[in-house]
């Protein structure tokens, strides 16, 4: 594992539109989108670590690191990494919460990228698009 500290841009989107088109059986709803990624962004900052701790700094008020989808994303990961391994991420928040452009859907996503490289993981776009559905609905997006 290389000891490398890396400030990672997580960007946010803009939906363009959405509709909602109906209900699956599953819970989840068919949507119909169109949105575009901008040039505004969350930074995490990544630096790895042999502890197999994940830290996170910077964090948002309120949330419980378990609840938060960057640690939820690390932790995820985790299990695909040799067990040693960790990291201490500082999260530099530019996106609002809740303002639907993403933040903590880029967030997590860039989380899985950021880590799959320090731990030279190698899992490719799909395998780590496939990981992230169970982040949340939005996170494969950040993929493609």
């Amino acid at each position: 594992m290389k000891i490398q500290t890396i400030r990672w841009p997580a960007p946010a989107k803009l939906n363009l539109f959405l509709y909602i088109n109906g209900q699956r059986q599953d819970g989840y709803h068919e949507l119909q989108t169109l949105f575009q990624f901008i040039d505004i962004c969350d930074y995490l900052t990544i630096t790895p670590n042999s502890s197999s701790e994940i830290t996170l700094s910077g964090a948002i008020a309120n949330i419980a690191l378990e609840d938060n989808l960057i640690y939820k994303a690390a932790m995820l990961l985790k299990k695909s990494a040799p067990k040693h391994l960790g990291a201490n991420i500082n999260v530099e928040k530019n996106l609002p919460m809740g303002g639907g452009l993403g933040g903590g859907s880029s967030d997590a996503a860039t989380t899985l990228v950021a880590l799959n490289y320090h731990w030279q993981l190698q899992l490719d776009r799909q395998q780590l698009a496939k990981l992230s559905m169970t982040l949340g609905a939005d996170v494969p997006i950040y993929f493609w």
